[in-house]
């Protein structure tokens, strides 16, 4: 090698490692921004939501005002220009791009505090990928990032916001990625979206919010355990497919019924106060975090609980409330986990600490990012049975979900590519009619 050429080849690594540093400087700027702010308006929010659930609490005739409060979230939804805006139209800029309003930050934020100070059954985590979808983008628009960056900018604000309301870092990243394209976990954005998670989760924390935890008794592990967990978790993946279809059903047919949106919102408010009449307890208003960790921690819980979640939120929801699903699969999956469990041959805590991760993992289809979470959720002791649930669970969800704009690039009964849209009716009829190809072969 020539002098000139060991010059033009000193030239071209130096030019290789500028390239990279520009860019790790980049999402740097990108994770701080979107960290910091993110992890105080998540705060703000979180003290938000948890004042108003006491609030409800000790004040309980607050459930009446239901209805009422669904006018002022249609009329904030309608002022604001952000009416039919949600979690999908997030997925859809990561997907193709074409910007988020940044005043679906305020409608989120006080639609989903009115749903919760008087007592619509829905969770926070809709708000949060909202929020920090809305505010990542806004950054990167502020920075003056291309298209293509300005995606990943939505997925670090995301994962950041995520990850300040449940202090669940790795699984707030990981969820966010996966979360929008199954089985293309985009790699490049990891890093921001990591360090942007972990720079909200340390403003939460030094802002008081405490990180969600429970103790769990994991038992040992054995083999005859792990095939009721598998068998408990196929239960659970089943149960997410009723779970994610009683939403989207219960939405599409008030919609359809009940086309005028502030009929549909009093109605909704009117049918939440009946049921909780009928049902004679206040358990399933709001999120519900009480009788998960009940569940979990415990191990009590009403048999029937998860069953009346799945209608209260469905009902919510389907009437124009805000909020989220995630909280309310967590619910589910406790409940169920926590009254099935036993009947299986496992301890009532620890099934309910797996139906948590599996109705979660098989209504996002994230298995990785259900893993993690139960990692941060429960401790890393029972890392075998929660990667099996979450496998077993993620397999029988077919391919629905709750998030309608979510693609499934890879089929889950064969190496095949698909690329469909979550909930895509044909796609489940093709699906059926390979497998059963498959078994007549």
């Amino acid at each position: 090698m020539t002098l000139e050429d060991m010059k033009r080849d000193l030239r071209s690594r130096w030019e290789l490692t500028a390239l990279y540093a520009r860019a790790l400087g980049k999402w740097l700027l990108l994770a701080t921004a979107a960290g910091v702010s993110c992890g105080l308006v998540g705060t703000l929010f979180h003290t938000a939501v948890e004042c108003v659930t006491e609030l409800r609490g000790e004040f309980p005739w607050l459930l009446y005002f239901l209805p009422l409060a669904g006018l002022l979230i249609v009329g904030l939804y309608k002022l604001l220009g952000t009416e039919g805006q949600g979690t999908n139209d997030i997925f859809n800029e990561v997907h193709t791009g074409g910007g988020i309003s940044i005043l679906l930050v305020p409608a989120i934020f006080l639609g989903t505090v009115l749903t919760h100070l008087c007592g619509g059954s829905a969770g926070r985590e809709g708000a949060a990928l909202q929020m920090g979808g809305s505010l990542g983008y806004r950054v990167g628009r502020l920075f003056g990032f291309d298209e293509q960056d300005l995606r990943i900018a939505t997925t670090t604000g995301m994962a950041a916001f995520f990850a300040a309301l449940f202090g669940t870092p790795l699984a707030a990243a990981v969820f966010s990625i996966a979360v929008v394209s199954v089985d293309a976990f985009y790699h490049a954005a990891f890093f921001p979206a990591l360090i942007g998670a972990l720079e909200a989760y340390g403003v939460s924390r030094l802002l008081g919010v405490e990180p969600t935890h429970f103790a769990v008794e994991v038992p040992g592990p054995a083999a005859g355990l792990l095939v009721r967990a598998g068998a408990l978790a196929g239960l659970c993946g089943l149960l997410s497919v009723v779970f994610s279809g009683t939403i989207r059903l219960t939405e599409h047919q008030m919609a359809k019924r009940i086309p005028n949106p502030w009929v549909r919102a009093f109605a909704g408010g009117c049918a939440v106060i009946a049921l909780t009449w009928l049902c004679g307890t206040r358990d399933y208003n709001g999120a519900g975090m009480g009788v998960i960790a009940a569940a979990v921690e415990d191990g009590t819980v009403q048999p029937a609980a998860f069953l009346l979640k799945i209608l209260f939120t469905a009902v919510t929801l389907g009437a124009g409330f805000k909020g989220g699903e995630v909280v309310p699969s967590f619910f589910v999956g406790a409940a169920f986990g926590c009254a099935a469990g036993p009947l299986l041959g496992l301890p009532a805590g620890f099934a309910a600490a797996l139906g948590l991760v599996s109705v979660f993992c098989g209504a996002t289809n994230c298995p990785l990012a259900s893993i993690a979470l139960a990692i941060e959720l429960f401790g890393s002791e029972g890392l075998p049975y929660f990667s099996l649930a979450c496998c077993v669970s993620y397999v029988l969800s077919g391919y629905g979900g709750l998030y309608s704009s979510q693609t499934i690039l890879h089929s889950k009964l064969k190496g095949r590519y698909i690329n469909v849209h979550t909930n895509d009716q044909a796609v489940e009829r093709t699906a059926a009619a390979q497998a059963e190809a498959e078994a007549l072969k």
